[in-house]
């Protein structure tokens, strides 16, 4: 089926007779599509969260999409109340808004695609027809997307992209192409490169199951689709509905001594939560103010420790649209660079899967944000936390693999400020304890990053969970609740018992040698640790055990062998 395309210039109704479709790029087509992608994103969030290859519940494309999507919304919301009718400062703010509210592979990657697809919209001339802008747009946007992926694959959320692009292009060359007709082009070659994901990428075909990311990215193109020719009717609301809340405005004088950053941030939390929030917050500093009500609420606070005040809200509930102004920069703005010169130093960014690792991390010195499968920080969350070490060189452990890259794109975003930050891409916990433990911010920062990256290289990690569907492995098929065992982020051992599975990664890791086994216990795991490190101590002489509690989730145990 073609898609009646919409006369150029026009809005209101296309050739179907749907109401209310919008046909250029406006402001009008922006905020309503802002709006449908959100919902449709969460619509769809567990059904693409369920198009997880692995057997435990680590996949969290469609969250991440939806997270991403919700503060880019949250963003234009800000930037049409500020400047009502701006075009070009909404879609900057929009695009901005995606990139700090990034999450995960999924979440940096379309906060790229929507990145290069706003620029080349916002850049368009008052006579540039729409249809050859969005086809550019979508050609900009997966280019600029395969080049932000460091090891690009096919049959990903990438191929789609392209798919989607070359599609766009080809049918926006005709001389008399109309956006809805482009746009439609774009979403069925979307969805026939989606189905051919598994064709391209044998753990998808193994799995019986299609990308994760190309389906969030076929949502999104069928979103904005809806939005162009009304052909698709919404059907899922926004999951928290409006935003506009009342701002919350300082009381107190800014005083010398006093809180170095202003906090402020969204919270979804039960009224009796955020009663606790307020006690929690009160004695952290001053100008405490939470409004909102029905289950949305509007936190400021002063404070110097920013990490505390954003962890107080994530005990409470969900905190989004996180905003951290530090004050000194703020009154240093109008003398160029100065406040940045000022920064000194070196510090650490960790990212902590449990509440013992994060004592842990902090222990070192560390600025800790919490993560972990199921909660994973965004871009805006890490950018907080380097500059909350106030110092001029910053080293982030995103101790994740999806976390990687939104590290890298905090990292990107704080350069642009002024700090020097370097990602040493640490893929698991144990590998950011193995570099944290030689961090020396004595000696220059690229001997610091040097042996610190060495140190995390050389940490074998391995990790004992618990499958929670059928799944495929490389050891075989597994079933719901047996025990598996992951070496380095492989799924290589199935059994049924956590001690036995527990001590046959052990052994695996250490039949290459090494003189340092690092054992992290998990929620619920009992005196397993200290069961492993014995039988590491009985049947591997000379070789060092250190025990931590690091209480994460979904992992009883995690280990590294130096």
């Amino acid at each position: 089926m073609t898609a009646a395309g919409p006369r150029e210039g026009t809005e209101g109704t296309t050739g179907t007779g749907a109401p209310g479709a919008v046909a250029t790029f406006d402001l009008a087509m922006l905020t309503a599509y802002a709006d449908l992608a959100v919902a449709q994103a969460a619509a769809t969030r567990e059904e693409v969260d369920a198009l997880n290859v692995y057997p435990v519940p680590d996949g969290d494309t469609g969250t991440n999409v939806y997270l991403t999507l919700e503060s880019a919304r949250d963003a234009l919301r800000e930037a049409v109340a500020e400047r009502p009718g701006d075009l070009r400062h909404a879609l900057a703010a929009y695009s901005r808004g995606a990139l700090l509210g990034a999450r995960g592979n999924s979440g940096v990657i379309l906060s790229q695609l929507l990145g290069a697809f706003v620029r080349r919209v916002r850049d368009a001339g008052p006579h540039d027809r729409s249809a050859p802008v969005f086809a550019e747009g979508m050609e900009q946007a997966a280019a600029a997307a395969w080049a932000a992926v460091g090891s690009p694959v096919e049959g990903t959320i990438l191929s789609v992209a392209r798919a989607a692009a070359q599609a766009a292009v080809q049918e926006a060359a005709h001389p008399d192409a109309r956006l809805g007709a482009v746009v439609h082009t774009a979403s069925v070659a979307a969805r026939e490169a989606l189905a051919r994901t598994p064709e391209q990428l044998p753990v998808l075909a193994r799995s019986g199951v299609v990308d994760a990311g190309g389906r969030a990215l076929c949502v999104l193109l069928g979103a904005l689709e809806t939005v162009l020719t009304g052909e698709t009717a919404l059907t899922s609301p926004p999951v928290l509905g409006t935003t506009a809340l009342p701002r919350a405005v300082p009381t107190d004088d800014l005083t010398e001594g006093g809180p170095a950053y202003e906090v402020m941030y969204l919270l979804a939390a039960e009224p009796e939560a955020v009663e606790a929030l307020r006690a929690e917050l009160a004695p952290l500093g001053d100008s405490l103010v939470v409004v909102g009500g029905d289950g949305l609420w509007n936190v400021h606070v002063h404070v110097d420790d920013v990490g505390a005040a954003i962890e107080a809200g994530v005990r409470a509930g969900r905190p989004h649209r996180i905003a951290v102004t530090h004050f000194a920069e703020q009154v240093e703005r109008g003398r160029g660079r100065a406040a940045e010169r000022r920064r000194t130093g070196r510090g650490v960014v960790a990212v902590a899967a449990g509440s013992g690792l994060a004592e842990l991390f902090a222990g070192a010195g560390a600025v800790v944000v919490r993560g972990g499968p199921g909660r994973r920080p965004s871009t805006g969350e890490l950018l907080a936390a380097i500059e909350q070490t106030g110092a001029a060189e910053v080293v982030v452990l995103p101790n994740d693999p999806d976390s990687v890259a939104v590290a890298e794109a905090a990292a990107r975003e704080a350069d642009a400020r002024g700090v020097h930050v370097v990602v040493v891409p640490t893929r698991a916990q144990v590998q950011g304890i193995a570099a944290l433990a030689v961090h020396e911010p004595g000696r220059p920062l690229d001997a610091d990053v040097v042996h610190m990256t060495d140190a995390a290289g050389g940490a074998r990690h391995g990790a004992v969970t618990v499958a929670a569907t059928d799944a495929m492995t490389t050891a075989g098929p597994c079933s719901a609740g047996d025990v598996l065992g992951v070496l380095q982020g492989d799924f290589a051992v199935v059994g049924d018992d956590l001690l036995e599975v527990a001590c046959e990664v052990l052994g695996r890791l250490l039949d290459g040698g090494g003189e340092l086994v690092t054992v992290v216990a998990g929620e619920g795991a009992g005196d397993l640790a200290e069961r492993c490190a014995a039988w590491v101590e009985r049947t591997r002489a000379g070789v060092d055990v250190v025990v931590h509690r690091g209480e994460q989730p979904r992992y009883p145990l995690l280990v590294g062998v130096e």
